[in-house]
């Protein structure tokens, strides 16, 4: 069902500190900052040969990036993404086998503009879970 790792997401207080040290200390090449307000955060993409680190930072109050920097304030692995070929029919699948989807358990647009779905952490060795439709 799944294909890819998309990207690795690591949830950070200071988008501008974190870019720099991927892209000054690492070298890597870094996107621009981009508010995501569906999903309460801004994003910046580190794109590496085999898949993407998403840096998430709080977009307003009610950002559930300021609640896990809140208990992890040094920031974070807060999620990883896989790609799916159909995210209704992954979606379906995974619930007929006990899996639990976030939210009201539609897809929404993601930062790549493309459909995608959360997946609780407990269903999944404590580690929170996107789906993004390939």
């Amino acid at each position: 069902m799944i294909g890819r790792l998309n990207h690795v997401a690591i949830a950070v207080s200071d988008i501008d500190a974190a870019t720099a040290v991927y892209r000054d200390t690492l070298g890597a090449e870094v996107s621009g900052k981009q508010d995501q307000p569906d999903h309460g955060v801004t994003t910046v993409f580190i794109n590496l040969p085999n898949t993407k680190i998403e840096l998430l930072e709080p977009l307003g109050e009610g950002s559930p990036i300021a609640k896990f920097l809140e208990k992890n304030p040094s920031g974070g692995v807060h999620h990883v993404c896989y790609e799916v070929d159909d995210i209704i029919a992954a979606r379906d699948q995974l619930v007929k086998n006990g899996a639990r989807v976030l939210g009201d358990g539609e897809p929404k647009i993601g930062a790549h503009g493309k459909p995608v779905l959360f997946l609780h952490p407990k269903d999944f060795l404590g580690t929170l879970t996107e789906l993004e439709e390939a």
